[in-house]
């Protein structure tokens, strides 16, 4: 079992805990996906998720692959994300 999971956090989350709730189903979500077509390390790369204002940052420890990224991208788009393409990525 995988224990360490990426820290995630949100501007304004303190006024607004269902931006927590949400990135934590996009996490999960990615993660299913990931797990299904990818397997590998993709879960140990994954350090930070953040929601600043609507657009999801991905804080990563190794470079991530398109694949990878476009797993990101999927989740945030659909209606368990903000249904936005605003996804950005640091390594």
């Amino acid at each position: 079992m995988f224990l360490d999971h990426p820290t995630i956090t949100a501007t304004n989350s303190s006024t607004e805990p269902d931006r927590l709730e949400r990135l934590s189903r996009v996490y999960g979500y990615v993660v299913a996906l990931a797990d299904r077509q990818a397997g590998g390390r993709f879960i140990e790369k994954v350090a930070q998720l953040h929601d600043h204002k609507g657009t999801l940052i991905v804080f990563w420890g190794d470079t991530p692959s398109e694949a990878e990224k476009a797993y990101f991208a999927d989740a945030w788009a659909s209606k368990i994300g903000d249904g936005t393409s605003n996804v950005e990525h640091e390594v």
